[in-house]
C-alpha cells in the first residue's frame, strides 16, 4: 500500500514537470557521448579487476586440486603458449613484409616523384631568371630613362 502512495506521488510530479525545450534536448544529446566516454575507462577497470579476481580464484582451486589436474592444466597452458608464439611469429612475418613493401614504395614511387619535383623547381628557377633578365630589367631600365628625361625636361622648364 505504501508503494502505491509513492507511485501516485511520482505520477503527480511527472505531470507537473514541464517538457524540456528543444535546446535542452540538444544539450542532452551532446552530453550523451561525454557520459559514454567517461564510462569506458571505469568499465575497463571493472572488467580488469574481475579478470584478476577470476585468475586468483582459479589459482586457489588449482592449488588445492590433485596432481593429475594440475598436470593437465599445465599441458593446456603449454599448448596455449605455443599457439601464442605461432601467432606472434606470423605477425612478425607480416610486419616484415609490410616494411619491405614500404621500402619498395619509397624507392620506386616516392623517389621519382621527388626527382620530378626537383627538376620542375629547377626549370621554374631558370624561367624566372630568364624573365627577369629579358623582361623585367629592360622595363626597369626604360622606366629609369623615361624618369630621367622627364626630370631633365622639368629642369629646363623651370629655367625659362
Amino acid at each position: 500500500m505504501r508503494y502505491n502512495i509513492v507511485e501516485d506521488k511520482m505520477s503527480e510530479n511527472a505531470s507537473v514537470t514541464p517538457e524540456p525545450s528543444e535546446t535542452n534536448k540538444a544539450g542532452q544529446i551532446e552530453n550523451q557521448p561525454e557520459v559514454a566516454a567517461e564510462k569506458k575507462p571505469i568499465l575497463a577497470i571493472i572488467i580488469g579487476v574481475l579478470l584478476l579476481l577470476g585468475l586468483i580464484v582459479g589459482l586457489v582451486f588449482l592449488a588445492r586440486a590433485e596432481g593429475q589436474v594440475v598436470t593437465q592444466v599445465r599441458d593446456i597452458f603449454i599448448i596455449l603458449m605455443a599457439l601464442m608464439m605461432f601467432v606472434i611469429g606470423v605477425a612478425l612475418v607480416v610486419l616484415i613484409l609490410q616494411i619491405a613493401n614500404l621500402t619498395n614504395l619509397l624507392q620506386h614511387e616516392i623517389k621519382p616523384i621527388l626527382h620530378s619535383t626537383t627538376d620542375t623547381v629547377n626549370t621554374l628557377k631558370g624561367t624566372v631568371r630568364f624573365l627577369s633578365d629579358n623582361v623585367s630589367e629592360p622595363v626597369i631600365k626604360l622606366n629609369e630613362s623615361l624618369a630621367s628625361i622627364k626630370k631633365l625636361v622639368d629642369i629646363f622648364r623651370l629655367k625659362r
